[in-house]
């Protein structure tokens, strides 16, 4: 199975409850591997990417990868007009994958 298929597959099949906390952490788990940050560490959603040391290609790489991992394509706009983790989850979870987090 792709990457594609079990992250959309897992994320539909989950309780409402629990689909942003999983969509969060996918989120997080890509930025950290750009940082190469280890899967214990703490990362602060709520600070801006280039508070954390982002820069913009390293932002794209993000973005490609979660284009990946979803099958949609993300507004590089988001990406930069409201660059932290916390409101990167909230806009997918809201216009890239609300038919998946209703």
């Amino acid at each position: 199975m792709s990457e594609l298929a079990a992250a959309v597959e897992q994320l539909s099949s989950l309780p409402r409850s629990e689909r942003s906390e999983f969509l969060e952490n996918i989120v997080v788990g890509e930025f950290k591997d750009v940082l190469l940050m280890g899967g214990d560490e703490d990362f602060p959603i709520d600070q801006s990417y280039f508070t954390l040391g982002f820069t913009s290609l390293r932002l794209m790489e993000v973005k490609a990868n979660l284009e990946k991992v979803f099958g949609r394509t993300i507004s590089t706009n988001v990406m930069f007009n409201s660059p932290t983790v916390e409101k990167l989850v909230e806009y997918l979870a809201d216009e890239v994958l609300g038919d998946l987090i209703p």
